[in-house]
């Protein structure tokens, strides 16, 4: 996030979230949205094929198609330009690249956009007119703009709409990512992705290569490594041959879970890390017990980028072990005693000493409150707002973005549009939630979100079981009949290994970013026998 909660909360005039059901995938935050709307008159424009939650706080709600959101922000930036309701002197100022850029948006009228986004002209030139009279807005997102095909492109049409609006760098802007799992901003700024280290160093530059070697003590590669998905489909074809998961479930969290199953049952050998006995721990031939949050000492970074304090609250339970001893304790057998650290403040300190932007985040200065990097050294305060003044590369760069239609597309065989996403009261693959009697009670089975109309049509009532199918598989669920999808839309949450929604989502991905588009495929419906 380039904004923090505090500052979105307080001083944003409006909300523009796209592809986030932020009241029940992010609750406190979404609380927070809510009071700002009802208590001091925020606007609220939320984009979302579903009628949601935070659907009732909107002063605009557009029900755009899935897998159309860059048409709709072009279509949203051209009102800005054409009506000349834009920031002129942020994007003298700050940008470049604004006359290309300008070129393509001006291929996307508002009726040619809301033509592919299936919604009205009038609901494009609304928001355009919100955004442009309620400033600081701050933009919100999640999952439903990254996972696509276009998720790269998605992001950059979101950077667009904010810095021609002049709503970067400023409390109360910001474009602001909502991070789907815990510590996954640490985990990315730790270097858990194949093409960088530490801090977002790039694996490629011998700069980061040489440092990082001399650092460790062992020579290091300069090529980017592969993705999930990508390491799938090596193990299918026996180009990898083990694997070791760590606090993952790729057999219910992955798209095309048949294609995932055959792929970890190719292996050679298989190892899973993990608190309890997954569905992808049950493929393994070793299973290493590791802690909870509530059973280690350490850190976590959250979507602010605020780097705090985990707090050990009980002990491990049996022969579990922390999980930093356990990566270092393989090495140390395999022959490498570079990972023998005897504290999570050893670690640390190899972090400060390798990571530019944590090199201000020490044990002895992140407190109760925590610390927000980048923090480059230990007089620095943290960064609340990013881009304040400039950005990090100097001058902001308008993307000239086109429109692409999903890898698949709904036809005559199959002829809904698939989409899945996320309930309050479960979470992510259910390894935890699933084991509460309170959270399963409320919400303890899949269902199939089916517009009334297209229900009435199929001779499908409300509560019957219905069978969902695509080209790579079939679940079967309890059908939930109601005008919270639009016609042509099904929904399904993807958290129940029993109806698995990722058995039917298209494992194909964004050729920049790698993600794969969960949230578009085609699939057919019918009565379950």
């Amino acid at each position: 996030m380039t904004n923090s909660f505090d500052d979105i909360a307080n001083d944003a005039q409006v909300y523009f979230i796209i592809g986030s059901n932020t009241t029940e995938t992010h609750p406190v935050l979404g609380m927070r949205i809510r009071q700002a709307v009802k208590q001091r008159g925020a606007k609220l424009i939320l984009c979302d094929p579903r009628s949601i939650p935070i659907s009732e706080f909107a002063t605009l709600h557009i029900r755009q198609k899935p897998g159309t959101d860059i048409a709709l922000l072009n279509g949203i930036m051209h009102v800005l330009i054409a009506e000349e309701l834009y920031d002129k002197k942020f994007v003298a100022e700050r940008t470049e690249g604004f006359e290309e850029f300008k070129a393509k948006i001006m291929e996307y009228p508002p009726e040619r956009a809301a033509e592919i986004c299936g919604i009205t002209p009038e609901e494009i030139i609304e928001a355009a007119h919100l955004l442009a009279e309620n400033r600081p807005g701050a933009l919100l997102y999640a999952m439903g703009i990254t996972q696509h095909t276009t998720g790269h492109q998605n992001v950059l049409s979101t950077a667009n709409l904010q810095m021609l609006l002049g709503n970067m760098g400023v409390p109360g802007g910001g474009v602001n990512p909502l991070r789907g799992q815990v510590n996954v901003q640490g985990a990315c700024d730790m270097g858990a992705l194949p093409n960088v280290y530490t801090g977002y160093q790039a694996v490629t530059l011998e700069a980061s290569q040489k440092k990082f070697e001399e650092a460790w003590g062992v020579p290091l590669p300069n090529k980017v490594g592969l993705t999930v998905v990508e390491m799938i489909n090596a193990a299918e074809t026996g180009k990898i041959k083990a694997m070791y998961i760590m606090a993952e479930n790729p057999m219910v969290s992955d798209p095309d879970v048949n294609h995932v199953k055959k792929g970890l049952e190719g292996l050679d050998f298989l190892v899973v890390q993990d608190i309890f006995l997954t569905e992808t721990a049950a493929l393994a031939d070793v299973v290493l017990p590791g802690p909870s949050f509530a059973e280690k000492d350490g850190t976590f970074t959250n979507s602010e980028r605020r780097v705090q304090f985990v707090r050990k609250a009980v002990e491990p339970p049996g022969e579990v072990r922390q999980d930093w001893w356990i990566i270092g304790e393989i090495a140390r057998r395999m022959g490498y005693d570079g990972l023998t650290y005897n504290s999570p403040r050893e670690i640390m300190d190899e972090i400060n000493r390798l990571t530019p932007s944590y090199a201000g985040i020490t044990y002895d200065r992140i407190g109760t409150q925590g610390l927000q990097w980048p923090c480059p050294n230990t007089d620095h305060p943290g960064t609340p707002v990013l881009h304040v003044g400039k950005f990090s590369r100097g001058l902001g760069h308008f993307s000239a973005v086109d429109w692409q239609p999903p890898a698949e597309e709904p036809d005559e065989e199959y002829p809904f549009i698939f989409t899945t996403g996320r309930v309050l009261y479960q979470y992510h693959t259910r390894s935890m939630t699933g084991r509460s009697e309170g959270l399963d009670a409320m919400f303890p089975e899949a269902v199939v979100e089916l517009n009334a109309g297209d229900a009435s049509r199929l001779g499908i009532a409300d509560g019957q079981m219905v069978k969902v199918a695509s080209r790579r598989g079939e679940v079967v669920a309890k059908a939930e009949v109601s005008d919270k999808v639009e016609a042509g839309v099904v929904f399904m949450p993807w958290h129940f290994a029993e109806a698995a929604a990722n058995k039917l989502t298209i494992a194909a991905l964004d050729p920049t970013a790698k993600i794969p588009e969960y949230k578009v495929c085609a699939v057919k419906v019918e009565a379950a026998a």
